[in-house]
């Protein structure tokens, strides 16, 4: 993929954390690119510099070497263009829904005459348009991560950064919610940077899936998907060749835990 396709990018980044002795090499000459409107997995054991590359694109630390850019920006501190959804929905209690919702627009200096419609519509499209009103602790746990999707969407950032977002759901959930994601990717064309540990969630949503090595993290192998209907991930999952793609990612993982 060219720069000139690619909504974000990663240039030999390596990030040390620590000094002199006591120095750790968290990722080590990353290179990759994730173009326009495309969903990207990172899978690799724990502790491989997953998340540190998330935080390197977010711009929350530089990295030791190398570049990192959206939209064809190097990324030199926090920036607009990129927005997180981690594990924990970070829901603000004493706010409603809505209000979580509109938060970062709120941030943004965002009228509240342009805020509140754009805040309803996402509550729509994630099916909480009658818990605008409700309290992070009267939703369920994935309605509560319906409402982060919708807090992230809201200020319409080029590239979503997307750590773990479901892995502390119960299975079922955790499949609607997939769906949700899917359908609202290929609706908004979002471009999304996923990481995972279901090797399954990976392949369903992904148009590739790129394997970690362990500390430090390099990127080890590249595995494009080929199944149709990425935005419909329980069509996905009853493709007989699913199986295939997750044996794989399994020996691949194999490989790298076998790693001295």
């Amino acid at each position: 993929m060219s720069a000139a396709t690619a909504r974000l990018e990663f240039r030999a980044v390596t990030r040390r954390f620590g000094r002199a002795e006591a120095t750790v090499t968290a990722v080590e000459a990353v290179s990759l690119a994730v173009g326009d409107g495309e969903v990207v997995s990172l899978i690799g054991p724990s502790g491989c510099g997953k998340s540190t590359l998330l935080n390197i694109a977010a711009g929350l630390y530089p990295p030791s070497e190398g570049e990192a850019y959206v939209d064809r920006v190097r990324v030199t501190g926090p920036n607009r263009q990129v927005a997180f959804m981690l594990q924990k929905d970070l829901l603000l209690p004493w706010r409603s829904i809505r209000e979580n919702v509109e938060f970062g627009l709120e941030i943004h200096g965002v009228a509240a005459a342009e805020r509140r419609p754009r805040a309803a519509a996402l509550l729509a499209r994630m099916h909480l348009a009658d818990c605008a009103d409700r309290y992070p602790h009267q939703l369920s746990g994935g309605m509560r991560q319906r409402a982060a999707l919708a807090r992230t969407l809201a200020v319409d950032p080029s590239v979503l950064l997307l750590d773990e977002p479901f892995s502390a759901l119960d299975a079922q959930t955790k499949m609607v919610l997939q769906q949700d994601l899917a359908q609202t990717l290929r609706d908004t064309r979002k471009t999304a940077f996923f990481i995972t540990h279901d090797l399954v969630e990976a392949v369903t949503l992904s148009d590739r899936v790129l394997v970690m090595s362990r500390r430090p993290g390099r990127i080890i192998e590249e595995i494009p998907i080929a199944l149709p209907d990425r935005d419909r991930p329980l069509e996905r999952r009853r493709q007989p060749a699913l199986g295939d793609y997750v044996a794989r990612l399994m020996a691949l993982l194999d490989v790298v835990h076998a790693e001295v």
